[in-house]
């Protein structure tokens, strides 16, 4: 039963996703290679995960009746994963690792999106296998029910963890009532209707869809604020919304006189879509109700039955856990940023000089981080410039940010000094004062000189170097000036660098999430904004910074970024 090995990649949510099913099953990647099994296949393959993982599924368990090798031409399952179609068959066999020869299996495959699976995040396609043993299957049945094969079953186990993988991979709201709608329509339901009470206690319809030959259509004329919530009413969608109960309904239930605005839009509802039968249940979080999904049919002539309501409650819950945690999640980021861009100062306006300042969250993190940027006046009339990033991508990072800028701009206004001088006394100060561990910064001056042109003084803090753009698109990094970055303890002496700008050049600080990819050196990263920088170079200043946001920063960037640009004066 030996067969080639395959790449191993894993991911926890899958792992936690194949355990959790009630019958035997493994995914694979999109060569077909095995990636995760859950005890069950093990015991009823006869093979531990260690001797499965890794594998061909179909070299390894592939079988005809008699035991041999089927060949790959001959394999719907293998054809149905490679193409990213579900598929399922009655009776086929798999090889055991035992001595019983081949085992008659019945199977159902799925798609998964691995999206979101932080384990799986390069792979283009996963297959989730589910099977039951066509030999138990026909055991457990009485002779008059074998009719009635195990496949609803393992389509709907297959519908549960897709549920599970595709709405717990995403953290945006909106988004995850999308995949709800795709999953349940034309599925289960020819109407799906999707109610969100918000953080006001406001009723929304969000969702009134319908699938028709193949397509999903929103009707929103159907959509948009609903009545408040009644307290009292027992008719369904009342009580889903106060997450009392799940509820098997008709029209006629929404026949009698409404005793709410609710149960009005109910009315309105059926009377538009043609609804004959619905399933409604609440979706809940550990922590509210947060609205309702109901399901509706009306081409479809048979009525929802006791097991499409308990089917419907358990995508519910999934999806009621998904829409709270995406909601935590947009409420935690919009704080955050609210935060930090309100921390972020207004740009001073110096005489000669232009100056624009980005900055962007991290796309993908939980919380904004420590990116910051700075330009204010000194008390001998230069210009002071920051830019630096504390670790970190939390509330704490943005906090720590704020000290460190604060105390920063305190230093530089009472002492004249030296940039060196001054990131030395902040330094040894943030150790005991402040809850930053480390950070990096570049610190400047601009001033002007007896001759009408702009100095640039600085030291660097562990950050990548400045980079300056001539008017005729001459790039190079300012290297000079560079030291450890601050927070280590070690109070070395700082370096000092200056250097005298050229007539309508531009210059750029900005953090590392501009030039860093994955995959990629940060050399190349560097070469990438030198390159863009002086194509650029005769641009707009604001155009500049804007096109080289678009054409530098990373497509898989995961950090925070600023860019601060400075142009000095052309001569006539």
């Amino acid at each position: 039963m030996a067969s080639e090995r395959c790449p191993e990649t894993t991911d926890a949510t899958l792992t936690v996703v194949l355990a959790a099913l009630g019958t035997a099953a493994y995914a694979v990647d999109e060569q077909g290679c095995i990636i995760a099994v859950n005890a069950l296949a093990e015991r009823v393959l006869a093979l531990p995960a260690a001797e499965l993982v890794g594998h061909d599924a179909h070299d390894l368990l592939h079988r005809d009746a008699h035991g041999q090798p089927l060949p790959r031409t001959q394999c719907a399952m293998r054809s149905a994963f490679l193409a990213g179609h579900a598929a399922q068959a009655d009776r086929e066999w798999f090889a055991r690792g035992d001595d019983r020869g081949p085992l008659p299996v019945s199977w159902l495959t799925t798609p998964l999106d691995p999206r979101g699976l932080s384990g799986l995040s390069g792979h283009e396609r996963v297959t989730l296998v589910l099977f039951h043993t066509a030999d138990e299957a026909e055991a457990s049945s009485a002779p008059s029910q074998r009719v009635a094969q195990p496949l609803p079953e393992l389509e709907r186990l297959a519908l549960l963890a897709e549920t599970t993988t595709r709405l717990t991979s995403t953290l945006d709201a909106d988004e995850a009532v999308r995949r709800l709608v795709a999953l349940v329509v034309p599925r289960l339901a020819d109407w799906v209707v999707v109610d969100l009470i918000s953080e006001r206690d406001e009723v929304w319809r969000t969702v009134v869809a319908h699938a028709e030959n193949g397509a999903v259509t929103h009707h929103e004329d159907l959509q948009g604020p609903m009545p408040p919530v009644p307290e009292r009413s027992l008719m369904p969608l009342s009580r889903a919304l106060r997450g009392v109960a799940s509820t098997l309904t008709s029209p006629q239930t929404y026949q009698q006189p409404p005793d709410s605005g609710i149960a009005a839009e109910q009315r309105r509802l059926f009377e538009a879509t043609g609804i004959h039968s619905a399933a409604i249940a609440p979706l809940r979080s550990t922590r509210k109700v947060l609205g309702a999904v109901t399901l509706g049919r009306s081409q479809t002539l048979q009525p929802f039955a006791p097991a499409d309501l308990a089917l419907l409650e358990d995508i519910a819950r999934r999806a009621g856990l998904a829409l709270d945690n995406a909601r935590l999640y947009q409420r935690q980021r919009a704080v955050a940023e609210t935060m930090q861009r309100h921390l972020l100062p207004q740009l001073p306006q110096v005489p000669g000089l232009q100056m624009t300042a980005r900055y962007l969250p991290a796309p993908d993190a939980s919380q904004v981080g420590g990116d910051w940027y700075d330009a204010f006046p000194l008390s001998d009339g230069a210009t002071a410039l920051a830019v630096g990033d504390v670790v970190g991508h939390d509330l704490d990072a943005a906090a720590g940010m704020a000290q460190l800028r604060n105390m920063l701009r305190a230093y530089a206004w009472s002492q004249q000094e030296p940039p060196s001088r001054i990131v030395n006394r902040l330094d040894q100060a943030i150790m005991h004062i402040t809850d930053v561990a480390m950070a990096t910064m570049i610190f400047a001056r601009m001033e002007t000189t007896d001759d009408g042109r702009w100095r640039l003084s600085w030291t660097n803090a562990g950050h990548p170097p400045p980079l300056l753009v001539t008017h005729d698109g001459l790039a190079s990094y300012l290297t000079d000036g560079h030291g450890i970055l601050l927070g280590t303890g070690t109070h070395q002496s700082r370096p000092d660098a200056s250097a005298l700008l050229p007539p309508g050049s531009s210059l750029l600080l900005y953090t590392d999430g501009l030039i860093e990819a994955h995959g990629h050196s940060l050399d190349e990263g560097l070469d990438r904004l030198r390159q863009h920088a002086a194509a650029l170079a005769h641009r707009p200043l604001t155009a500049f910074a804007d096109q080289l946001l678009r054409r530098v920063r990373p497509a898989d960037n995961d950090d925070d970024v600023v860019l601060f640009t400075l142009r000095t004066p052309t001569r006539a």
